[in-house]
């Protein structure tokens, strides 16, 4: 499969993108307090990093099928009350920068998926993309349970 040059630069682009997403869910599970919240950015890096192989497929030529399933959404026991300490302050802070990169990401998946001309490429774009607003469901679902999100 040939590229062209946009989409080869968009193809590097979201590759860097994952890189960072999958490094920074990574760094960020190892700095959270709330074990539960260690495990759902754990969990996310692997799928991030499994975006950032496709990606890395996709430039070769080799598009992946879609898979069939998604993360499963957790549910979460609320660890923080109303009341701020640091371990909270810590893990909303967390959590913010996450969800505020989620929505970049998102973002430019949207613009990436207009862009492809070959459909299957848009298909995994845009599966990938679903993923990628599910972990910001996820987010968002741990912050509201635990008073970080108003």
């Amino acid at each position: 499969m040939q590229f062209n040059q946009k989409e080869t630069e968009l193809l590097k682009d979201l590759k860097g993108q994952e890189k960072l997403c999958a490094d920074k869910y990574s760094k960020h599970a190892q700095a959270a307090s709330d074990p539960q919240l260690k495990d759902l950015l754990g969990s996310i890096a692997k799928v991030e990093y499994g975006h950032y192989d496709t990606i890395t497929q996709i430039e070769s030529g080799n598009v992946p099928q879609p898979g069939q399933g998604s993360q499963q959404q957790p549910t979460f026991k609320a660890v923080y009350g109303t009341t701020e300490d640091e371990k909270k302050k810590n893990d909303c802070y967390i959590c913010t920068d996450l969800l505020s990169m989620e929505k970049h990401v998102s973002h430019m998946y949207d613009t990436c998926i207009f862009e492809f001309r070959d459909q299957n490429v848009r298909n995994m774009l845009n599966h990938i993309q679903k993923e990628e607003q599910n972990h910001g469901k996820m987010i968002y679902d741990y912050m509201q349970t635990n008073n970080m999100y108003s």
